[in-house]
């Protein structure tokens, strides 16, 4: 990366890269209630494309008490429980001869949910005052895509801190707002085309002199996101990756670094905020 020309983009996910990732929360709930790390991560990715999650991200269903028991219902599923299970279980123990499958667990969708969005109100420590000196700096677009809820207009975190956040960026994609969520390749076009704009209309503001002229091309681009299947498809698309890895966001800042020249981190401890797994018992 830190030989390859200087971006004219930088992109970034939402959550778990500009604020504390949400799923720290499913992780601190697994561990707290005995479930098997990644289950409830499984369980949300095995209901895709049109699981309750996945609608809500694409603007298709209303943050309601229907949403919530849709979300409860993908969340104790029996047959993708067993599916998940033999696979954990194997991993836990190679040699395992026969078991008994245990029911699934009950999880609290709703109180999840809203735990996990709570925590991801929360600036990262080590990405915020990154973003910060980008932003100073006036040498790259800043842009997010993020795959996204809406809250009720009544709801407290309809309002919320998050807007900090997006105060950064030029260009906002959000996938509830666009009917498209990552990794659907559509979004990635959606997006270059909102940063080929932007940048066309800046061009002669104070885009000046950083190539704005010529618009955007996907090799123009930097995209940092914490889900594999998310940067997999912007590398189709033609951008450049960085994984942000849980509670570890002080590595792509370095990354970051490489590739800007500029000193971006902050005075934040380099001490990894994930959540500690010890092996379960079984």
């Amino acid at each position: 990366m830190s030989n390859r020309k200087q971006p004219k983009v930088l992109l970034f996910d939402i959550g778990g890269v500009c604020v504390v990732s949400p799923f720290q929360a499913i992780l601190e709930y697994e561990i707290t209630h005995g479930i098997p790390p990644g289950w409830i991560n499984y369980s949300i990715s095995k209901s895709s494309p049109n699981g309750a999650w996945h609608q809500l991200e694409r603007g298709e269903l209303a943050m309601d008490a229907a949403y919530f028991a849709a979300f409860n219902h993908d969340l104790r599923d029996a047959r993708v429980w067993k599916d998940f299970y033999a696979q954990f279980i194997k991993k836990q123990n190679p040699t395992v001869g026969a078991y008994t499958t245990p029911p699934v667990p009950d999880v609290d969708g709703e109180w999840l949910f809203f735990e996990m969005m709570r925590i991801a109100r929360t600036p990262d420590p080590w990405m915020w005052p990154a973003l910060q000196k980008l932003k100073a700096s006036r040498r790259y677009l800043l842009a997010a895509l993020s795959n996204t809820v809406i809250f009720p207009s009544d709801h407290p975190y309809s309002q919320f801190v998050e807007a900090d956040v997006r105060n950064i960026f030029n260009v906002f994609v959000s996938s509830a707002h666009v009917g498209l969520r990552k990794p659907d390749p559509k979004i990635y076009d959606l997006a270059l085309n909102e940063l080929n704009a932007y940048a066309k209309e800046h061009a002669d503001g104070w885009g000046r002199g950083l190539g704005w002229e010529e618009g955007i091309r996907p090799e123009d681009v930097v995209f940092l996101d914490d889900i594999g299947s998310n940067l997999k498809a912007a590398s189709k698309a033609g951008f450049s990756t960085v994984k942000v890895f849980l509670g570890q966001a002080y590595d792509a800042v370095t990354e970051l670094e490489k590739i800007t020249g500029l000193k971006l981190a902050g005075d934040h401890p380099r001490i990894s905020s994930a959540p500690k797994i010890s092996k379960v018992k079984l």
